[in-house]
């Protein structure tokens, strides 16, 4: 199976501050690998120097044979990021900003299809024609997916996606993970929701203080620590 995300003892450092200590992992083509920690942990500037938005210190990432130093551009064109306070221009209605996005990536019939396929993707109905700041936040969030998805990256990068949700919108916000990772699309995504984890994810890592902690499925996680949920090992493994 291809590799599809490789860090080999990745840190990054503001200053005196080490925010990640040495981080080396791989995710494979078609998994959802989740990554979990409390706040501050590490986890969303590892997603970041993935997505190429902030420089490493030290180490390497690649993302399908990719570095992202020396062949960034490489990089930004294979992936998509959706970052937990992601936004749409509210005054644009959800059609009209999928196709401002799709700009950017196509012209004439390949744009066209690229909205619609964006279009399906959220699944608003007569929503989509409806301006984006009277959109609910599931709503939002199922539109903003479907512009990271619908340029058909290999690699979409998610950041807390269903933070904020009720019942019912994250586990459609959960289906539309599932189903693009059906598709091909290689997913990594953080979220405090263990449950989610649980449900979605094929393995998952776990960052504290900047160190890789813990790695492997779900169900291998839960037998190491002797627990039956990933709450209780996540609380297990960080408490040393």
């Amino acid at each position: 199976m291809t590799d599809a995300l490789v860090l080999k003892d990745v840190r990054k450092s503001y200053g005196n501050t080490e925010a990640v200590h040495g981080i080396s992992l791989t995710v494979k083509e078609g998994e959802i690998f989740g990554l979990i920690g409390h706040n501050g942990a590490g986890k969303t500037t590892t997603l970041r120097m993935i997505s190429t938005l902030l420089r490493i210190t030290s180490g390497s990432i690649s993302v399908y044979g990719h570095d992202v130093e020396t062949d960034s551009k490489g990089v930004r064109e294979i992936i998509s990021y959706l970052p937990e306070d992601a936004g749409a221009y509210k005054d644009l209605t959800g059609r009209a900003y999928l196709d401002f996005i799709a700009r950017f990536f196509a012209d004439g019939d390949e744009r066209k299809r690229m909205v619609e396929k964006g279009i399906a993707l959220a699944d608003l109905g007569e929503r989509i024609d409806s301006k984006v700041d009277t959109y609910s936040k599931g709503m939002m969030r199922r539109l903003l997916i479907a512009r990271a998805v619908m340029p058909s990256p290999k690699l979409a990068i998610m950041d807390e996606v269903t933070s904020g949700l009720d019942v019912v919108n994250a586990y459609e916000i959960r289906e539309i993970i599932r189903g693009i990772a059906r598709d091909g699309v290689t997913v990594i995504m953080s979220s405090h929701n263990m449950f989610e984890v649980d449900m979605l994810c094929d393995r998952v890592g776990i960052i504290n203080h900047g160190d890789l902690i813990g790695l492997g499925t779900p169900d291998e996680l839960k037998r190491e620590y002797g627990v039956d949920t990933l709450e209780e090992v996540f609380v297990k493994a960080v408490k040393g």
